[in-house]
């Protein structure tokens, strides 16, 4: 694979996010993330999965790149779509995932985390949803499962300003479990895993399906009106200005269009 891999020691699967420097989730890396799932699904040893980023970055967000290169709204529109079914995914496997965020986990790299089970965070991470600040918003949906952690009027906050919280706020917000130093997350999420991993399939499996009936119908109408409106804010002028901005590193100027 070009941008994961996945190992496994004892009944814990390790996967690691290979795509520097920022370990930006690509259409490419969404679907190797999906092939890597159907894997440790059938494979009966693994009870925990640890997911974690090589280098200075959990994610610090989706390919604002590949953004160009998709020149229809159906094209953009299945890239939401997709991103937001393995996520949906994630949140409902039925073995446990433990996200292990360091230096940054941004947009669609705070979105992956907040589809795994668990959060474990530095102290110094930054996480946030930056979209607006290019003209665009969410699009895996980050802005239905974000106000679960953290509140609406946090969320909001955290939305509309753009700014990132740190892992110390993380875990004072609910977002994240635990924080812990630089450079101490993962091992700390390999003991949590190995905790975890002396449970039963049978309950584990079970105690996620009942974590995920404490959500609403509407969490997943919200989803879905996030994928429109996803669309939409891309192919606006604005959102288009957003892109052209981030990859020429200037500040944006947005008309309203």
């Amino acid at each position: 694979m070009e941008f994961l891999k996945w190992s496994k020691e004892d009944q814990i699967a390790t996967i690691t996010i290979e795509r520097p420097p920022a370990n930006a989730l690509s259409s490419g890396l969404l679907k190797e993330l999906s092939s890597v799932l159907d894997e440790i699904e059938s494979n009966l040893d693994v009870k925990v999965i640890v997911l974690h980023g090589e280098g200075r970055f959990f994610s610090a967000g989706a390919d604002i790149k590949e953004f160009t290169t998709i020149s229809s709204s159906e094209g953009f529109s299945q890239l939401g779509k997709y991103g937001q079914d393995v996520f949906e995914r994630m949140e409902k496997f039925p073995k446990p995932i433990i996200a292990a965020i360091h230096g940054a986990a941004l947009g669609g790299g705070l979105e992956l985390a907040m589809a795994c089970h668990i959060r474990l965070v530095s102290e110094t991470a930054k996480l946030g949803l930056p979209e607006l600040q290019l003209g665009l918003i969410p699009g895996f949906a980050g802005t239905q499962r974000l106000p679960k952690y953290v509140g609406v009027a946090r969320a909001a906050e955290m939305l509309f300003t753009s700014e990132p919280i740190t892992g110390v706020q993380a875990v004072q917000y609910g977002l994240a479990n635990h924080a812990y130093p630089e450079g101490e997350v993962l091992e700390n999420a390999y003991k949590l895993a190995r905790k975890i991993s002396k449970k039963s399939h049978g309950s584990l499996k079970s105690a996620i399906l009942l974590l995920n009936y404490a959500k609403t119908e509407e969490f997943y109408e919200g989803v879905k009106k996030e994928a429109e409106l996803f669309r939409e804010v891309f192919m606006s002028n604005d959102g288009q200005e957003g892109i052209q901005a981030f990859i020429e590193k200037r500040e944006p100027h947005f008309k309203g269009e």
